[in-house]
């Protein structure tokens, strides 16, 4: 029965992720051919950015794991011909930096005086990236914050380049669609570099001698601004304006597998 659940779940993420991705080809041709403006404020990063290549994943090879990285990622099953993974987020469970980060869906940066907002088109979420001065959970202090999905972050500007550092890691959630793993105390330091108008560039690392034999040092991954009109539907412009809520709750899934698997007549089962 879990299994026909898995499975009813994977197909309806597929058909939404097939959708997602025919909307973003379709605009691709015309924000890669945007005019590159030079006259561009470096430290502004506000915009809807959409990524130009993505493997759900850091984009190069993992190190080797520690024996403690093995044992974490025991269990875990990676879609594949014939195989339906267990990724956290078929069940509705969010999917926990930096694997958002590297999802097809755009995102947008809200530049604040003392924080930078990142809104997600998938799961609505949004990351406070805080920039006022405060220290990076430490210690007894990051014990006592324990495990978030998204991690504790704290960014500071280094000349034109938005450096981001993410503690506290939800150990549950993957690091990419290959099931690795990422442990609590593991560092990820993230950076932002704004080279057009119209282009910003991210590097991931991620700081784990818990679970890696030496740091997982991700490629370089470009985003573009996306035109206006491409974040516009049904009339609204905005990225969580209609093209899909992408939101797992939990009641609706159950709705649709009751729907899909189960016969109306007969008892629950």
């Amino acid at each position: 029965m879990q299994n026909r659940f898995i499975t009813w779940m994977l197909v309806f993420l597929l058909a939404g992720l097939a959708h997602a991705q025919d909307d973003k080809e379709k605009f691709k041709a015309r924000y890669e051919s945007l005019p590159a403006d030079s006259n561009f404020d470096p430290h502004d990063l506000s915009g809807i950015w959409t990524l130009t290549k993505n493997d759900h994943s850091l984009g190069t090879p993992a190190p080797p794991l520690t024996p403690a990285g093995v044992a974490a990622m025991a269990g875990r099953i990676v879609d594949k011909a014939g195989v339906i993974g267990n990724a956290p987020w078929y069940t509705c469970n969010p999917m926990g930096f930096p694997r958002l980060l590297n999802d097809d869906e755009p995102m947008e940066f809200i530049v604040l005086k003392d924080r930078v907002l990142q809104l997600f088109q998938w799961e609505h979420r949004i990351r406070v990236l805080w920039t006022d001065g405060r220290e990076l959970p430490s210690g007894q202090n990051l014990e006592n914050l324990g495990p978030a999905w998204y991690g504790h972050s704290v960014g500071e500007w280094r000349g034109n380049t938005l450096v981001l550092n993410t503690v506290g890691l939800e150990e549950r959630a993957w690091l990419d669609n290959q099931a690795h793993p990422k442990s609590f105390h593991a560092r990820i330091e993230e950076t932002w570099k704004r080279v057009d108008s119209n282009t910003l560039e991210l590097q991931l690392t991620l700081y784990d001698p818990e679970y890696y034999t030496a740091p997982y040092v991700g490629s370089k991954k470009i985003y573009k601004r996306m035109p206006k009109d491409a974040a516009t539907y049904f009339g609204w412009y905005g990225l969580f304006a209609g093209i899909t809520e992408g939101i797992c709750a939990p009641m609706n899934e159950v709705d649709g597998y009751n729907k899909g698997f189960r016969d109306p007549g007969q008892a629950k089962r």
